[in-house]
């Protein structure tokens, strides 16, 4: 099969290629985790993020928000011992942050998944790219996402992670039109 040029050998990866990126994430729970992920990514490579998300999903409760936002002093100081994780204090701080933001946006929106979705009007936007040059590393979408996730006190929601996260869970289609996945993702998952 035909992949996207940026998928490596290990079967890992392949499997995150083939199966999960790209593909329209509604839930809750998935969406936040993967905003999360992707803020731990910055100045890293997705790869390194992708071998520790089991790692991550123990460390943090399996991204359970509620549990998140009482992380006391002593459970930060564990996750900073955590060597299956980044232990980098800004990004696991910027985790119990978000998860507070999260709620309130959750509260007001009724999901998180009716918030992240509005700004593609609800549907996956099926771009066309023919080569890895071609994709963008951030769009107008995810510059307005960004701003409006740090204007509501999340954390590590650059643009260019806006978009990576965008990617991720399918609120864009980025696999090249000759990439075997290009025709099953791209659609909402009813």
């Amino acid at each position: 099969m035909n992949r996207c040029g940026w998928v490596n050998h290990d079967p890992l990866y392949i499997n995150y290629h083939d199966h999960e990126w790209g593909v329209p994430i509604e839930d809750d729970r998935l969406l936040f985790e993967y905003l999360n992920l992707e803020g731990a990514q910055a100045g890293l490579s997705w790869y390194t993020i992708l071998k520790k998300r089991d790692n991550y999903r123990k460390a943090f409760d399996n991204f359970e928000a509620k549990k998140i936002i009482s992380y006391d002093s002593l459970k930060i100081e564990e996750l900073l011992q955590n060597e299956g994780i980044v232990r980098n204090k800004l990004k696991i701080n910027a985790v119990i942050t978000n998860a507070h933001a999260f709620l309130k946006v959750v509260e007001e929106y009724g999901s998180f998944r009716t918030y992240i979705w509005s700004f593609v009007n609800g549907k996956p936007i099926n771009n066309q790219f023919t080569g890895l040059s071609d994709v963008p590393v951030t769009t107008e979408i995810s510059e307005k996402l960004s701003k409006d996730l740090k204007k509501r006190g999340f954390k590590f929601v650059g643009a260019t992670i806006c978009y990576a996260f965008m990617q991720a869970v399918g609120m864009v289609n980025d696999h090249i039109v000759t990439c075997g996945c290009y025709q099953k993702t791209g659609k909402l998952l009813k």
